[in-house]
Order: structure tokens, then sequence, then C-alpha cells
């Protein structure tokens, strides 16, 4: 806990939510209605109040440099935890490493948030007023839903809804001919989004021993252990190539007795495999072996003389891959 990491999570949906606003335009007409001017709104990030103060600081209306009207301002207000969209903080998921061909990453389920937003208007006419909030309305019905990549590491993409929840409207004329009109809309939302933990390398790593403890009684603090089950993975193959004998004679996928050519490096109580067949060594007579066929669902086929039977020992569970089968080798 507590390792560092930034997945930009907030960074990234703030700037996809500014996006959504940065291409809009007012158009001037004249008496006629004719269009002689097209005005793209510029779009800053920043508080209000940071432009109405410039305003207020240099009112004079024949300042040859000035903030122009109108502009749009937006910011990032707030950040609340969102209990309605909670899944299980313990479940987990896993995606191909896109940097990769073979690695696979792990990452928690996202926690999530709502994130508050403010979407100021600043204009000097109603009219240039009206046509920004009529360009920005009828996308939010109350919801648009905004695509983010919040995880680049593992190119973890998320619709973001974002929620129109109110506008408000003021006006800071003042009345004096020498005071720059303001007409201020304001408009609030919210977006659902989901912030994500450090996304780790899955490690290769398997379980190597289970124990399960059996207890009697009611009062679990005071319950009595009567059994502990340890189990531990065995191997169902020949992974170290180890060759111990041949078969003699062709056998089928019934026979329970084989003859091998030398059963000197083969113990009863073990496993061998004959292809991908895993049989158990139930005894051993001379050369003749006593065997139990098709171990760990593994499948009992005819095999030919000459055969090989390799030996399945420690050393071989010790080889066990990710996403092989196996078996298990347990003990009270």
């Amino acid at each position: 806990m507590f390792e560092y990491f930034y997945n930009e999570i907030l960074r990234r949906t703030i700037v996809s939510f500014g996006t959504l606003f940065n291409n809009i335009t007012i158009k001037k007409t004249d008496s006629d209605d004719d269009v002689f001017s097209v005005v793209k709104v510029p779009l800053a990030y920043g508080p209000t109040q940071k432009f109405l103060a410039r305003l207020e600081q240099s009112p004079d209306l024949n300042k040859p440099f000035a903030i122009t009207l109108p502009r749009m301002s937006f910011e990032f207000t707030g950040l609340t935890y969102d209990p309605s969209r909670k899944v299980t903080t313990t479940q987990t998921f896993t995606v191909k490493d896109p940097n990769s061909s073979t690695d696979v990453k792990k990452s928690f389920m996202p926690v999530p948030y709502n994130m508050a937003f403010e979407l100021s208007i600043m204009t000097k006419l109603n009219d240039d007023a009206l046509q920004i909030v009529e360009q920005i309305l009828p996308y939010f019905q109350p919801a648009y839903n905004l695509t983010v990549e919040l995880v680049e590491s593992i190119q973890e993409k998320k619709d973001i809804p974002v929620i129109l929840e109110n506008i408000t409207m003021s006006d800071e004329y003042e009345g004096d001919f020498t005071s720059r009109r303001v007409l201020l809309y304001t408009l609030r939302f919210t977006a659902k989004t989901y912030l994500f933990g450090p996304a780790t390398k899955v490690t290769k790593d398997i379980i190597k021993k289970a124990t399960v403890s059996y207890l009697t009684g009611s009062d679990s603090s005071g319950a009595i252990r009567e059994y502990s089950y340890s189990a531990t993975p065995r191997a169902i193959k020949n992974y170290t190539g180890d060759v111990a004998t041949t078969l003699t004679d062709d056998i089928t996928a019934k026979v329970t007795y084989i003859e091998v050519a030398d059963a000197s490096g083969l113990t009863a109580d073990s496993y061998i495999a004959i292809g991908e067949e895993e049989l158990y060594i139930k005894s051993i007579t001379g050369n003749k072996l006593n065997v139990r066929r098709g171990e760990d669902k593994t499948t009992a086929t005819a095999h030919v003389r000459g055969a090989e039977i390799g030996r399945i020992t420690a050393a071989d569970n010790s080889l066990i891959e990710e996403g092989d089968d196996f078996g298990f080798d347990g003990s009270f």
C-alpha cells in the first residue's frame, strides 16, 4: 500500500471535459441579418473570479488592451465518492500488456468518484450568451457520454457520463456608462469517473501449498481444530524428460498389467507418463507393473511397443507452469 503511482486520471478527465467546449463559435449579423463576422469563443481553465477581477481592475471601455468578451472558462471544483457505483474492493481484473506479447497486468477494480465542474460563459451581449448556451444544452439530456482513456498502461477506456446539474445567470452591469457589462452564465456539471490503483505485472508463480483446518464447536473463538489438511500441486506429466524404461508389448486402453524392458528405475506408489497419459503404479513384480490408467483426468489410450515411459518426480512438480493441469498430493 502507498507505493507511488500516477495514472493521471483526474488530469485526463479535466482535459477531456474542456475539449467539449473548445470549438464553440458565435456569429455577428448586421441589420439585414447578413453574417459579417464569425468569432471562436476563447476557452481557458481557471476560476471565473479571476477573469471578473481583471475586468473590474480595467473597466475603461476605451483602453486599447483589455480582456475580450465573449469568453468561457471552466474549473474543476470538487471530488466526492459515489457509493451507488461501488464494486467489490478485493476483485481484480487482468489485461494483456499492450507493450508485450506475453506479459499480463493486473489491477483492482476502480473506485467510483464524481468530479464537479463549473463552466462560465462571460459575454457583453445577451444574444452572444444565448448563442453559446444553445450550442451546449441539446447534447445534455441530462448526460453526455465522454470516452476517456483512464489508464494508458493497460489501455483502459471508459465512457464517463457528464451530467448537466443546473444553470444560473447573473448580470454584472452596474449602470455606469464607463463600466463594462458582463453577463455571466454558470453551468454546473458532474462527471462520473473512476480512479484506478496501480497496474502490476502478473507473476507466473503458482500456489505451492494450501492448508485447510476443520474446526468443531458453535463458538468460533473457542472452536477446536479436529483436522488440518494440506494439499500441494503435483505434476501430471514428465517435464524433465526423464525416461526410465520402455514398453515391451503393445497395450490397449484397458490393460492394467504392463510389461516393461527394465523396472529397476521405477517404484510402487508413484506416477509415470506414457505419451499424454498419466499412470499410477500400484505394485511391481519383476518387470511387470500393476497400474491405474488415465490418472488425474488424463485419457487412457493404446500405446505401442517401444513407447517411452517417463518418471514423474518432485523435480517435475517444481516445473509446473501457469495454465497447466495438475493433480494434488494431500495429507492430514
